[in-house]
């Protein structure tokens, strides 16, 4: 390019660009779901040019929150999804509903459950106690299975090489004997 010697960039204009812009990208489906219009299920993976935006209003603890719109494969139906960097996940908004997740469900079960014990330790010794006696139990018991899973394999793996070695010149015995009748 030609630039002349009275040329200044400073005078060019920037371009006002809105805040709440919209940029197409091209993203794999986060999850499996199903599209409510016409019950196509999109499947976890699934390639899709999206319109990605910046959700206006919302962060958390200073990261934004994007907003993806995609169509749907079969109907052209749009689905939105928002991230959730809170849950480290993406939550559905509208357009599909999200399929059963049952690790998902586990989690929350293994977390209210734990919830709930500390609070229960919290408000009475000698639950604290009784819980340690029971953790210390099963503890052993699974260094107990442990150690004896240990033995059984080594019972089972032991190997007798001299064994081995007279069964093998054996055979080359044999294979010689045969050659020579």
């Amino acid at each position: 390019k030609y630039y002349p010697p009275d040329f200044d960039p400073a005078k060019i204009p920037k371009l006002k660009l809105p805040k709440d812009r919209q940029y197409v990208v091209r993203l794999m489906a986060p999850f499996n779901m199903r599209c409510k219009t016409c019950g196509e299920y999109i499947y976890k993976g699934k390639k899709f040019n999206a319109r990605k935006e910046t959700v206006q209003n919302e962060e958390y603890l200073g990261l934004p929150i994007f907003r993806f719109y995609i169509k749907c494969t079969r109907c052209l139906a749009e689905i939105t999804f928002k991230t959730d960097p809170e849950n480290t996940d993406y939550t559905m908004e509208h357009g599909a509903t999200r399929n059963f997740q049952a690790e998902k469900l586990l989690e929350e079960e293994e977390k209210r459950m734990q919830k709930e014990r500390e609070e229960e330790e919290l408000n009475n010794p000698m639950k604290v106690l009784e819980n340690r006696t029971k953790d210390s139990k099963l503890e052993m018991e699974v260094l107990e299975n442990l150690q004896e899973l240990k033995e059984l394999n080594q019972r089972q793996a032991n190997v007798d090489f001299e064994a081995m070695l007279k069964q093998c010149k054996e055979y080359e015995e044999e294979q010689k004997r045969k050659e020579q009748e």
